[in-house]
This record gives C-alpha cells, structure tokens and sequence, in this order.
C-alpha cells in the first residue's frame, strides 16, 4: 500500500464542526453544488458530505452503482467539476467529506470495466481477483441473470457483432475467438451463461449487495484490488480536495478492519473517516478500528427514543394488535416477526449465498478426518438456523464467541432432535470463528458466513420484518429497535457520555439518504405515544375509506399522519413499496396485481387525500406537541456529542417517505424557527469547538420538580446549555411545568435563540422552566463573561 500513501499516517485528522450532506446526480452536478455553498456556508457547517462522485452507471440517481473506480464521474462534472467544487467551498471555509463505496460495483458488463474484461478473457483476466465467485457451482461459469426470460424464449432477440451478444439496451463481451461460432455453441463458449432473472435466487454464484443482484461485490481484502479502487481517492486526498470519507457498509467487506487500515495508511490519517455501521441494542464500535466513529444511526436511536412515550406506546401495540387481529404470540409481537422474516429470508431471498456455505462446509468437512460424516442437509441447516439466530449484524473475529456460541445453542435446540446431527451446529459455528483451521475455504467461509449475516439482517429487519410489525412506525428505522422504541432519559445520557468519552468525532443524524421516513414525518408519528387513545379515535373516523386488510390501512394512514398533507403522488408510492417489502401478500419478484391496485386505490382515496391532522379538534391540538418533539431531537442532535450532519434541505421543516421520495433534488426555500435553531447551534459550533469536540465535554444536568422527566438538558464543557422539552403532550396533561427548575453551571447564562433574556447559574438560583420554555419548547444558552 506504500504507493498509495498520502502523508504521514501520524497525522491526526480534525473532525468537522458539522456536515450538510447532498445528493448529486446528473440534474444536480458539481457546479450546482458550488451554487448553494454560500447558502449552506451561513448555515454554520465545515464541511460538504458529497453522495458517491465516482464513475456509475449513467443516469444513475444515487452513485452507488460504480462503474470505474479510477475517474469522477463525468455527468457531474468530472475530476475538474469536482476540484472547482473544493476551491469554492474552500473560499467559503468549508471541506469536502465523500461517500466512498468499496464493497460492490454495477453488475453491468456495458458500464464496468473490470467486470467487462473478465468476462471477456474469464479466469486468467487480471480482473479474476476482483470479484467473489464460486465456480465450484453449476458448470463453472459466472452467471449472469439478466434475462427478462427464460433464454430460449428471447433467443431471437441476441444479436452478434463486433465482439459483442447484445440484447436490447445490453452488451456482454465475447470470448476471442467465438464470434463466428453458430449461436447455441457461442454462448455455450464463453466464460459466463446468460440466465432468466429469476435464477439469481437460488443459482446466483458471485457476492453481491444484500439481494441486489444489480450489484457484485468486490474483494477490497486483495492488496492489488484495494491500490487499483482506490488510487483516485488517495490522489484526491493528497491535493486537499478531500478531507474525510464515509464509509458504506463495511459489513459487507470480507475484513472490514483489514480494510479499514489500508485505507488510514493510504490516506495517511489524514481523513477524518466514519463508517456506515449499524449497531445493534447495545453493540458497540470495535475500538480496534482506525476511525472517528459510525455515520449515526446509533444516535438516532437513542434521539427518536428518548422522544417516545413507553406507556403510550405499549397501548398503541395492544391497539394495533386489536385493530389487524394479530395475537401478542405471533405477528402481534416483535421477536417472533423478526425470527419468521428471518427464516424466510434465508430460506428464500438469499438461497444462493447459503448454498455457497453449505457447499464450503461440505468440502472442509469431507477434507478433514476430524469433520467427515456430517449429512449434506444437517450442515445446511446449520448453515441457515445459525444465519437466523445472529443479533447483530455481523460477529467478528474479536468478540465473535459471545456472539455465536449463544446462538449455535440456540439454533441446536430448536432445530435437531438427535445430538449427533446437532454437532453440525458446532462445525458451523467453528468456521464462523475460523477455530476450525487457516486454509483458503476456511478463510474464505469465515468472511462469507459474516457478509452473509450482515445481508441476512439488513433485508430481514430493515426491509422486511420493519414493514410487517408497524404499531409505531417511527421507531422502524435504521438501527431502531421497533420492539423497545422508547429511551428513557438516564440512557440517553449514558450514551452521550461514553460517545464524549469514546467517540467524540463519531456522527449524528436525524435523517439520511436511507432513513424511511426524514425526522419531520417521525415526529408526527411518535407524538402518537403520548395520545393511543387520539390516534384509535382518528382510525375509527376513516373506517368509511375501505382498505384492502387492516394491516396496510394502520399502516398507510400512520404514515400519512406522520405526512402531515394529503399528497397521492408520493404517499401511493410509499405505502405500495411498504407490502412490497412486507412480503404478506405481494412482492418485487412475486407480484399480485390485483391486490397492488387495491392498496394504490385506497392509499390515493384515503391517505393520499384526507387531511388527517385536521380531521378533528383533537388532532389539531397536536400540532404544537409536534413542533415541540421536532425542534427539541433537532437542538439535541445538533449539540449532543459528536459530528451533527444535516441531511439536504432539513435546515427547514422537512417532510419526506422512504426513498426514492427522500433523494429528491436540494433546494433552497424561506426560512422557519428550524433554519434559525440550525444557526444558532451551529454558529457555536463552529466558534466554540472545544466545547463541543473535547473528551468528556458532556455533562448531564437534573431537573427538579413534578415534571423533571420532560426536561432533558446536559451542559458541553461548561461553556453550553441545551435543555428541551421531551413529551410536550403528557407534561400538558399533567398541569404543566409548575414549580419544575433547572439548576444551570455557576456563572451568568445567556439565551442564545433569545439574546435579551438572561440567567443566573449556580445552586442558589435554579431557573423555572416555566419561564426558560415561555417562548419556545427549546433553549440554548451559553456562558457570558468569565
């Protein structure tokens, strides 16, 4: 990697004071980006978070489809587009920070280089290296499933002509040499086999993107394939036109700290780095990994939570169970959706990679004396029941026995009658943990056991099980624990202080390029915890609008509450992806037409069209009590510790669904209370990074008083105070603030969003909050004089 090396590895980066991040895509290139940095420069921020800027597949609204690590994409504006960006936002005191995205590429042998070339010449291409494929499957060839049809019926359609089978808008490379073959013996000829779409379930034979056939994984763990991905990044870095990476899902990499300490000798240390890892319940980033910490998804956790009401929300699961019909010991009940979704993934979506592992424990077993005899269907069912019963997304190495050995005893249990057959858990978990041996097929089932495992969760909780278990759909998102959505107040601050103390360049976020719903929309709908008995009654007003089953109408119109306008055109789009992925009654490769149709007709007669908000007095009244959970998580992740970025546009009130709807084009509008919030936090940030940035700069403070528990307020370093209100709605209920007071740091306080008003600190004069949230549900302050 030494020729890769941008500086000295000595060189500690300087995280960001806060990151804006923004999609690019052909209608919005490097020079409209350069457009909107003045703008995005008053917000307070350090650094520009760019979507993936290397060459993808044209048109492509997203960037994570690369097709040529070595150039910048030219529909943004290419290498020159990019670095005039820098200079602007250079001129404006700002960075750059880019989504870098090594675990796969576009399956697209037109638009991919590497992938064309191997195809073309097969397994002595240099680029054989590039790709997981196992041509122990089938007859050996790579399969390419991108056939609308079964081949003989679009046979008609191939046509042949300089060096290339074409059909339609597609082109795959011929083997030299087979060009003048007769059709049936050329394709017969080359190194992959065309097939029907639908094979790639069970006979795919390369990695690829959870079940993303689209997208082929690459072997970033080969020292010759890292220094050729990753040249331009590092020239990048060693101009300055860079300063710090995300990371996308590391998971799926064979060695994700392997990888990750190539790419910080690489750049020499000198990018501040987080990587897009999603950790689960109480997880926690290996300190062994050369970073600044996650993109943020545990913080959300934790925000969204400590902003749900517990009570309410075990009453709106009773409600929802009542409502669908699902019994508290079946579908009414997280675990059991979870491990069912689970299963079928396994057994279904990503049939293809456990035959892979099964064929890998196979022939280790048959090879080795101590392992033989274990049947073919008791391995792959190992293979699967250990797959299933994995709580995080992936073990490693280090840490991996905690992990896996509870869950072969599991899955031991639950599956084998006769403890002989049950050992073959023991094999499995053994190679998981590479306890078994260090030959290739060793190695080589550790890591795709693991990847296997991180894709398993991912499409299993975040795109099934999240669908299908909806009582409060604000807690379903990325790296949420919809079974346990509420966080009380003591845990969001331990959090905190391990984050100041562990990771305090980590990152934070409210909403993302992934988030299923942007922080606006989850705030309408956690506000629904503190009023089940609100929602029942908004539900039973709109029984007249006949759903498809009951399931889809909590759903769909939860999702509209959470909306806040009627909007068909992109509220049917949501709710029709939403039984997509759910996988009850319709799919995206098992559609049911006629049940598609219901769903869009009613989510465009009902939820896309009926003011739900306003449909009552009641739901009226709540709109405060949304503003108030809105702006208190906003003023929250903004100061709390770590890197706050803001997603594009949600420096104003930010209302978006599940994407595609919420990588739509930045844009600029008015400002609200929300831009003025962003500001004022952010302009502290940037004024005051010591306080923010410092180890152990955190420090909870108490309310005291009735209603303590609506206060959550911590001081950084002395120097700044947030405190919000949590639960707006209860604290209504329950009379009110009263006598409830804040006891603030010695020393004079000045109220930031408010610069005329002013408070005295020290235990001798508490603050009431009465008075601290007369004007606003938030307060920021920050200490005057010496």
């Amino acid at each position: 990697m030494t020729s890769l090396t941008a500086g000295s590895a000595s060189a500690r980066p300087v995280p960001p004071t806060a990151t804006y991040r923004l999609q690019l895509r052909p209608e919005f290139p490097f020079a409209a980006a350069g457009r909107a940095v003045p703008h995005l420069a008053g917000l307070g921020i350090s650094h520009l978070h760019l979507s993936p800027v290397l060459e993808a597949v044209p048109g492509s609204a997203h960037g994570y489809d690369v097709t040529d690590h070595r150039s910048v994409r030219a529909e943004l504006g290419g290498e020159e587009g990019l670095r005039d960006l820098a200079a602007t936002a250079r001129a404006h005191g700002l960075g750059l920070v880019l989504d870098l995205v090594p675990n796969h590429m576009a399956a697209s042998p037109r638009h991919n280089h590497a992938l064309r070339a191997l195809l073309r010449d097969g397994p002595g291409s240099p680029y054989a290296r590039w790709f997981d494929i196992d041509r122990s499957a089938g007859d050996g060839r790579l399969l390419l499933p991108v056939l609308p049809a079964r081949l003989p019926e679009v046979r008609d359609r191939l046509r042949v002509g300089d060096g290339v089978l074409r059909l339609d808008d597609q082109e795959f490379p011929l083997r030299p040499g087979t060009e003048g073959l007769p059709l049936d013996a050329l394709l017969d000829a080359q190194w992959y086999r065309l097939g029907w779409w639908r094979l790639a379930r069970t006979e795919l034979n390369y990695r690829r993107f959870f079940t993303v056939s689209e997208l082929i994984g690459v072997r970033m763990e080969d020292p010759e394939v890292f220094a050729a991905t990753h040249a331009k990044i590092v020239e990048l870095v060693r101009d300055g036109v860079v300063e710090g990476l995300r990371v996308d899902h590391p998971d799926g990499l064979a060695d994700p700290q392997g990888y990750l300490e190539d790419l910080a000798a690489a750049t020499g240390g000198r990018c501040w780095t987080v990587v897009e890892k999603i950790l689960t319940g109480s997880e926690r980033l290996s300190a062994a990994w050369p970073v600044a910490g996650t993109t943020g998804y545990d913080a959300l956790r934790r925000l969204d939570g400590v902003f749900t009401d517990p009570v309410g929300a075990r009453r709106l699961t009773d409600l929802y169970r009542e409502f669908t019909g699902q019994r508290a010991d079946a579908g009414g009940r997280w675990e059991p959706t979870e491990e069912r979704a689970a299963h079928e993934v396994a057994g279904h979506d990503l049939a293809a990679e456990t035959a892979v592992l099964t064929r890998l424990a196979g022939r280790i077993c048959a090879a080795d004396p101590a392992l033989r005899d274990h049947a073919p269907w008791a391995l792959r069912t190992a293979v699967r029941e250990l797959l299933v019963r994995v709580p995080v997304y992936r073990a490693y190495r280090t840490g991996g026995e905690e992990v896996l050995t509870p869950a072969a005893a599991r899955a031991a249990k639950a599956v084998f009658t006769v403890p002989e057959e049950a050992t073959a858990v023991d094999v499995v978990r053994g190679l998981a943990l590479g306890a078994l041996g260090e030959g290739p097929e060793h190695r080589a089932f550790r890591a795709r056991f693991a990847q296997t495992s991180s894709a398993l969760r991912a499409k299993s909780v975040e795109d099934t099980a999240f669908y299908r278990y909806v009582p409060l759909l604000s807690a379903n998102e990325v790296g949420g624990e919809a079974g346990a959505p509420a966080v009380p107040v003591d845990e969001f601050h331990a959090y905190c202080l391990r984050i100041s103390r562990d990771w305090p360049g980590t990152g934070t976020v409210l909403s993302t390029h992934d988030t299923k719903r942007s922080a606006d929309v989850r705030a309408g709908i956690a506000v629904l915890s503190q009023c089940p008995e609100v929602w029942a009654e908004l539900l039973a007003g709109v029984a007249g609008v006949p759903a498809p089953d009951p399931h889809v109408a909590w759903s769909a119109w939860q999702t509209a509450f959470g909306f806040g306008t009627p909007d068909p055109d992109r509220l049917v789009p949501a709710v029709l992806k939403s039984v997509r992925e759910a996988g009850l009654r319709t799919s995206w490769t098992e559609p049911d037409t006629e049940y598609e149709r219901a769903v869009a007709a009613f989510a465009a007669a009902g939820p896309g069209r009926v003011p739900l908000r306003g449909a009552s007095a009641a739901a009226l009244a709540l709109e405060p009590h949304i503003r108030a959970h809105a702006l208190g998580a906003l003023l929250a992740q903004l100061t709390m510790p770590g890197v706050p970025e803001l997603y594009q546009n949600t420096e104003r009130a930010y209302r978006a669904l599940v994407d595609p709807d919420n990588r739509g084009l930045f844009e600029t509008g008015p400002d609200d209370d929300r831009t003025a919030l962003v500001r004022a936090a952010l302009r502290l940030r940037r004024e005051r990074p010591a306080a923010f940035g410092a180890v152990g700069s955190y420090a909870p403070l108490a309310a005291e008083g009735p209603a303590a528990r609506h206060c959550l307020a911590f001081a950084r370093s002395g120097e700044v105070v947030t405190a919000v209100t949590r639960l707006s709605l209860r604290l209504a209920e329950a009379g009110g603030w009263q006598d409830t007071g804040l006891v603030l740091p010695d020393g004079r306080w000045a109220d930031v969003l408010d610069g005329e008003r002013e408070f005295g600190g020290g235990p001798a004069q508490g603050v009431r909050l009465a008075e601290l949230f007369a004007r606003r549900p938030v307060a920021l302050l920050t200490r005057v004089g010496s």
